[in-house]
């Protein structure tokens, strides 16, 4: 099995169905949020532009300490904005997979707050998560669409706005 293959196919289809999501993303609704424990609709975007880039971080670290590392959130403000670092980060992890070797995905990596460790995979299922973490939260961004009368791309198939997937 090309486990770095499958990895690849499915972070390219996680890309370009984003992708479809992002180039209808309403600039004029930046401070959206369905409820007032939700993150406005810009947080949510960028999050997930954000997420397209952690396979490569996982691929050449060992952690994210969030208190430690320094990394701050992306602030933007357009839909060229998003589709920048979508980009940005699909190819940087794409780059990091094709380099990567089987072996790769083998080591742990963990994910901590100031020390203390939140969560520890292999590469390999650090990779899978962030992937399941695209999905999870392009399906929220759908929902915010929806509650906005935003038609719907698909994603892996037909919606009520796109019949003909």
């Amino acid at each position: 099995m090309d486990t770095l293959k499958q990895l690849r196919d499915e972070l390219k289809a996680e890309y370009q169905t984003t992708k479809r999501f992002l180039e209808i993303y309403p600039d004029n609704k930046n401070e959206y949020a369905p409820h007032p424990k939700s993150m406005k609709i810009m947080h949510l975007a960028t999050h997930i532009t954000e997420v397209f880039g952690w396979a490569g971080f996982m691929l050449n670290s060992s952690e994210l300490d969030f208190a430690k590392s320094g990394i701050q959130p992306k602030h933007l403000s357009t839909k060229e904005e998003l589709l920048k670092v979508l980009e940005e980060n699909y190819n940087a992890s794409k780059e990091a997979l094709e380099k990567a070797s089987e072996n790769d995905l083998e080591p742990r990596w963990a994910l901590k707050n100031d020390g203390h460790e939140l969560a520890s995979w292999t590469k390999y299922e650090a990779i899978r998560h962030s992937l399941n973490q695209i999905t999870h939260h392009r399906a929220q961004l759908g929902v915010y669409y929806r509650l906005n009368d935003i038609e719907l791309p698909g994603s892996y198939g037909p919606t009520a706005d796109h019949p003909n997937f």
